[in-house]
């Protein structure tokens, strides 16, 4: 297991309703253990009856083949993730609780203060009365959310990089800025990720697969926090290395995904192949493999690979991680392992880019809205949409794909009543090109063995781009929001690079303000808009160089300004991207379901401590403790965190302007509320509309619980809209990704 025990304080995750009895358990498993019984020895063909071996439970809403049960000898086994709340940083009482009901733990992750446990399906009740438990999960599957990229982005305008020649350029191309992409996998060999001077921009590929919680064997009981340079920490990187491994994706999904956030493949003159350059060409990259060579994994071997990442951040400058991948849930952002893990990361400095998912189109063909998945529901990271460009490189003909995943969120907490209160929060972010987006294609170091993806569908991803099979030059076309969000984490990756001292939340109110909004499309479809690397490069440049020491320091102060000496804000807010010139869309999501806007927000809004998450009407410090000691670098590997919830904060400073009323109720017919076109809604702020806010908002005025974009169960209903309970997450089974070709097609899982 990881090396690192990052510690839960006694407040973290308690001290509001989620801890009552009747909500510890996802409600998967209240479903599975409210079942009188599980029927034995019969078979089924999916349609929801019980079965032996596939994991299907009784009841007509049974999940048919989930991973997280099976009956051994007779006996309902489940797999699942035990969040922990405990004075004592190790859990030895409730793992030593575990064992003596039965029940085996498999692995321990140390940043979600979590275990995942193997136990019998009847116990979990038994295990969720004790104090010492926060929540209980399945351990769901993960799966993926399946160069002209530079141009429709901005990426070649001067503010970011010019190219003298076909293959010289000067400018930003995140040099020295580590990106993390936990996925299937990269191809180290492949020419597209070649460093200057020779060698890989790979700079590490570990295997974070856990074979012993996957095929349901028997492992050692638990883990221990590894001091940097120990023995145990030493012998722990040589059983993940997988840097000279033969394979190192075979599914195909991580090797595009990395192409695309920093690929860099200069194709010469006379060759058919495509120039395929990512967002940040010479970024480096650590490949984090934590699916498998179907291009599956588990949440248990997710979280092993956030928390490697968090781990090394500071020793690799790991900056960015992108997640395109998912993971079905109901749960709250606050409790859910995926998002209480990504923001252990966004806390020790690293930003956070994950996919929406591709479940905008219901199987009817029908637009559905509250589809994100896990962790995009978090308020932490950059949640990502995806966009057609229409084989062009305009803008002006650019569209939200229907396969994009809908905001809001729809993962819920159990309130005191035992009511069911959705967290509504505002996703996506905003959205980026992810429509037949051409990259590498992995196959074998040694050899044209193509991976899985493109040999399974070679007609549609590789035929195409007719192009000669030559070895570390292979490409393939992808589409989905695993391919858009790749491309803001390139994004990020130059924002650094022109400014490092930007913080995770900086950062995504930055893409956020400069994006374009796209004319039809409303909040709740394309988020502030579509990415826009000039604007974005361009106000990184204007700010301040040295904010996230000063916030670390508490030296900065509400509303101090964050340019930089010298610096002046753009009098022109707009970009002019691929012949296209349009507006700064100013709208920026804060605290999960308000929206802000104005200049103000260029001063410090204590909302930039990357330590700070505020949704749901909670407002949380997180912060890492760092290992320290003889022959240790101080502040570089992170060994615990605590967590607090915070009463009386100050949230967002006296000048930014508060854009909820003028935004409205949420109706779909009236396209008000978070239908409400984004475009619409900019221009009203750029007129001068909203309320600016004279005092600043704090958690003690209430703000936060009386306003705010809250979707109405009734109204939505009422309207028609599919936002029903059990239509939306279906209990959280409909997030079996599927795989997207294209926008006119979708196809199940290879």
């Amino acid at each position: 297991m990881l090396t690192c025990l990052l510690l839960v304080g006694q407040a973290a995750l308690a001290g509001n309703a989620l801890v009552e009895r009747n909500s510890k358990l996802a409600p998967e498993l209240q479903e599975a253990t409210s079942e009188a019984s599980v029927v034995q020895g019969s078979t089924t063909s999916g349609t929801g009856r019980a079965s032996t071996g596939d994991g299907t439970l009784q009841g007509p809403r049974a999940v048919a083949r989930e991973i997280w049960a099976r009956d051994v000898d007779g006996v309902r086994m489940v797999q699942v993730i035990v969040v922990a709340d405990s004075l004592d940083s190790r859990a030895n009482d409730l793992r030593s609780y575990v064992t003596s009901i039965g029940g085996l733990v498999q692995a321990v992750h140390p940043s979600v203060r979590s275990m995942t446990v193997q136990m019998r399906q009847a116990d979990l009740p038994l295990l969720a009365q004790r104090r010492d438990v926060v929540s209980i999960s399945p351990n769901r599957q993960t799966l993926r959310t399946a160069s002209t990229l530079e141009a429709v982005t901005g990426a070649t305008n001067a503010a970011v990089r010019t190219y003298t020649s076909r293959s010289s350029y000067t400018g930003l191309d995140g040099s020295a800025v580590g990106i993390a992409v936990l996925d299937s996998g990269v191809m180290r060999k492949h020419a597209a990720f070649a460093a200057n001077g020779g060698g890989s921009r790979v700079m590490r590929n570990v295997n974070m697969l856990n074979a012993a919680v996957s095929s349901w064997t028997s492992s050692p009981n638990g883990a221990t926090s590894l001091q940097p340079g120990s023995q145990a920490a030493n012998y722990y990187e040589s059983t993940i290395a997988a840097d000279i491994a033969v394979t190192q994706d075979f599914y195909g999904h991580g090797t595009h995904v990395a192409s695309v956030a920093a690929g860099r493949y200069f194709a010469p003159p006379t060759a058919t192949a495509q120039d395929i350059n990512g967002l940040a060409p010479n970024a480096n990259l650590y490949d984090v493999k934590v699916l498998n060579n179907l291009g599956t994994g588990t949440v248990s071997d997710a979280l092993e690979g956030i928390e490697w990442v968090i781990y090394h951040a500071r020793e690799y400058n790991i900056r960015v991680m992108n997640l395109s991948l998912s993971a079905q849930s109901t749960e709250t952002w606050q409790t859910d392992p995926l998002c209480v893990a990504v923001r252990s990361a966004a806390a020790a400095g690293i930003t956070v880019v994950v996919a929406a998912g591709n479940f905008g189109q219901g199987s009817d063909g029908k637009e559905v809205y509250g589809r994100v998945g896990s962790p995009g529901n978090d308020p932490s990271v950059i949640t990502v949409g995806a966009v057609n460009m229409k084989g062009t490189l305009g803008r002006t003909d650019d569209s939200v794909n229907l396969f994009s995943s809908r905001g809001p969120t729809r993962s819920a907490y159990v309130d005191p009543t035992g009511v069911r209160r959705p967290d509504n929060l505002l996703k996506p972010d905003l959205v980026a090109p992810g429509n037949r987006i051409v990259g590498a294609a992995a196959t074998a170091a040694n050899g044209l063995d193509w991976n899985l993806l493109a040999r399974q569908y070679t007609s549609a991803l590789v035929t195409p781009l007719a192009l000669p099979a030559q070895l570390t030059q292979t490409e393939m076309m992808l589409s989905g929001t695993s391919i858009a969000a790749p491309a803001v984490a390139g994004a990020a990756a130059l924002m650094l690079q022109a400014n490092p001292g930007l913080t995770p939340p900086l950062i995504k109110m930055i893409l956020q303000y400069t994006a374009q909004p796209l004319p039809t499309s409303n909040l709740l479809q394309q988020g502030a808009g579509l990415l826009n690397v000039d604007g974005a490069v361009t106000m990184a440049r204007l700010l301040r160089k040295d904010l996230n020491t000063a916030i670390a320091a508490g030296s900065i102060t509400p509303g101090t300004s964050l340019l930089a000496v010298g610096s002046v804000l753009p009098a022109a807010r707009s970009s002019n991207v691929a012949g296209s010139t349009f507006n700064w869309s100013g709208v920026v999501y804060a605290g999960g379901s308000h929206i802000v806007s104005g200049t103000a927000l260029f001063n410090y809004q204590p909302i930039y401590d990357p330590r700070i998450t505020w949704a749901s009407g909670q407002v949380r410090l997180r912060q890492p403790q760092y290992w320290s000691g003889t022959g240790i670098t101080p502040n570089t590997w992170v060994k615990s965190f605590t967590d607090t919830a915070l009463i009386n904060q100050t949230l967002l400073g006296p000048g930014v302007v508060d854009a909820d009323l003028i935004a409205g109720t949420s109706s779909v017919v009236g396209k008000t509320g978070t239908f409400r076109p984004t475009a619409t809604l900019a221009s009203w702020l750029a007129s001068g509309s909203g309320r600016v806010l004279g005092q600043g908002v704090s958690l003690a005025q209430g703000l936060i619980l009386s306003e705010g974009l809250i979707l109405s169960e009734g109204l939505i209903l009422s309207e028609g809209l599919i936002l029903s309970e059990g239509l939306i997450l279906s209990e959280g089974l409909i997030l079996s990704e599927g795989l997207i070709l294209s926008e006119s097609s979708v196809l199940g899982e290879p």
